[in-house]
């Protein structure tokens, strides 16, 4: 083992936790704000990838193909996501907890077959950007330059969503919902339009996340039953609620994952969840401090 292939490992950690962070902060949006146990959320990560993958192949995976579905491929899973949240889920917000986890799950079976009756069941893939191919040396670790534009992307996310909770009219709009949804019907503030602008943000990032995962994976039915896995357990860990809290646990988890297939390859599927219950043993509460 030598230092160059840790730092190439963690690297590819880090940038494997950018993914992480970008679908988890969806999903932590949306239980925090909504109340929602959203299992749809890794179907629409996986519909992200679809859309990416189909989008850049109609432009003949050019140069532009990358770049032109970023674009398009999360602002149709957000729509998407409006769609879902304006015909159904705005009809069990009070109702109990189990119906909401049978109705997102029953979503979930239901993206499946539509993936598969669009795109099929065999494996789609994506090219990488000409101008983000290759790789870079960093003290004699050879790193890929997609995976930095995915170090790039994640904070930029992360600041962007902490500026629109914090800073913003409508973020604190948001907060105040999810705090006191009673408090804000009576101030004459339309909390039914701020769930629905909540969950096609959560729509749009995890659209996001698929289309930026779609390059560096094989595109496939069944690829978001890890990644709502993951979301899952890094909202948690992270703090409900918290951009920070949810940026830190993706990259301890990423990082976890990346270096438990280089020292113990055996395990390495598990590491992640090993991490998960240290980290709620001494941190019971989360990380950080939960915003809502």
């Amino acid at each position: 083992m030598d230092f160059a292939t840790l730092a190439s490992q963690f690297f590819i950690g880090l940038s494997r936790g950018m993914i992480f962070f970008i679908v988890s902060a969806g999903l932590t949006l949306i239980f925090g704000v909504l109340r929602i146990t959203n299992f749809a959320h890794g179907a629409l990560y996986m519909l992200g990838a679809f859309i990416a993958y189909s989008v850049s192949t109609l432009v003949g995976q050019g140069p532009y193909g990358f770049w032109l579905a970023l674009l398009v491929a999360p602002v149709a899973v957000m729509l998407v996501s409006l769609v879902i949240e304006r015909g159904l889920l705005r009809f069990i917000y009070n109702r109990d907890h189990l119906i909401q986890m049978l109705l997102t799950y029953s979503l979930v079976l239901i993206a499946g077959d539509l993936v598969k009756i669009i795109w099929g069941t065999e494996f789609k893939s994506m090219n990488i950007p000409a101008v983000l191919r290759g790789s870079f040396n960093l003290w004699g670790a050879s790193l890929p330059w997609y995976n930095a534009f995915l170090l790039i992307v994640g904070p930029i996310v992360a600041l962007g969503l902490w500026l629109f909770l914090s800073k913003t009219h409508l973020g604190k709009i948001c907060r105040a919902t999810a705090t006191d949804r009673e408090m804000v019907d009576v101030l004459g503030i339309n909390s039914t339009r701020v769930f629905a602008m909540v969950f096609a943000l959560g729509g749009w990032l995890a659209g996001l996340g698929g289309a930026l995962i779609a390059p560096t994976t094989s595109i496939s039915m069944g690829m978001d039953a890890s990644i709502v896995i993951y979301a899952f357990l890094i909202v948690v860990i992270g703090g409900l609620g918290n951009v920070w809290g949810a940026l830190i646990s993706s990259i301890i988890m990423g990082v976890g994952e990346a270096l438990g297939i280089l020292f113990i390859p055996g395990i390495a599927i598990i590491i992640p969840y090993i991490i998960a219950g240290v980290l709620l043993i001494v941190r019971p509460t989360g990380l950080l401090k939960s915003a809502w």
